[in-house]
């Protein structure tokens, strides 16, 4: 009897071919920006025909924002064991923040804090895929909703909501430069999540 129970060949090849069309916009990507990456530049690092990769990417965005996708989670996965063994929503939040300003451009590993404006161009890319989004809201509904049960925020707090203000927030720390206190200093960045950030959801 046939074995079903794995992946067909051709579905296998597939997924390598992907992987590796990834890998080599992930070099390519380091070496000249995600705004002067080229599909036939993706291909060649590849070893696979310009038809292949857009066999499996419509377009540059489209595999840009793979990359960028792979890269943010890999970055939750590594803050999420940070967030968790803080005690409270807002030390949660403010270390979310300071880890994810501090490895934006780093963490990427590709570069893009050297080439002005890229770092914001990834966030808005991600920012704007519903995979993404989904994924970062999904992270903190299980904080919100501990924060709820010990009391340090509504009772009636729209877990949603909180989540969504909590996502804008970070994108924007982030993104945006601070004019009222040093984003580099973990501290500051701690104090001002506390005093703005999560006071509208307290009791």
């Amino acid at each position: 009897m046939q074995n079903t129970s794995g992946p067909a060949p051709g579905t296998a090849r597939a997924a390598e071919t992907r992987d590796r069309i990834v890998d080599a916009a992930t070099d390519c990507i380091r070496r000249w920006g995600i705004r002067r990456v080229s599909m036939n530049d993706v291909a060649q690092q590849a070893g696979v025909s310009r038809r292949t990769v857009y066999l499996h990417f419509a377009d540059r965005e489209a595999l840009v924002l793979a990359v960028l996708i792979g890269v943010s989670e890999r970055m939750v996965a590594a803050v999420e064991p940070l967030v968790r063994a803080k005690p409270t929503l807002a030390d949660q939040i403010a270390e979310a923040a300071v880890h994810v300003h501090a490895m934006g451009p780093g963490e990427l590993q590709l570069g893009l804090g050297l080439r002005p404006g890229e770092s914001e161009d990834a966030t808005m890319l991600l920012a704007h895929s519903e995979r993404v989004l989904t994924a970062w809201h999904g992270f903190w509904v299980p904080f919100v909703e501990e924060a709820r049960v010990r009391g340090e925020v509504r009772e009636d707090v729209a877990v949603e909501r909180a989540t969504d203000w909590i996502m804008r927030m970070l994108i924007s720390l982030v993104t945006v430069p601070a004019r009222s206190f040093d984003a580099d200093d973990p501290d500051e960045v701690r104090r001002f999540v506390a005093e703005f950030i999560t006071r509208g959801f307290a009791p």
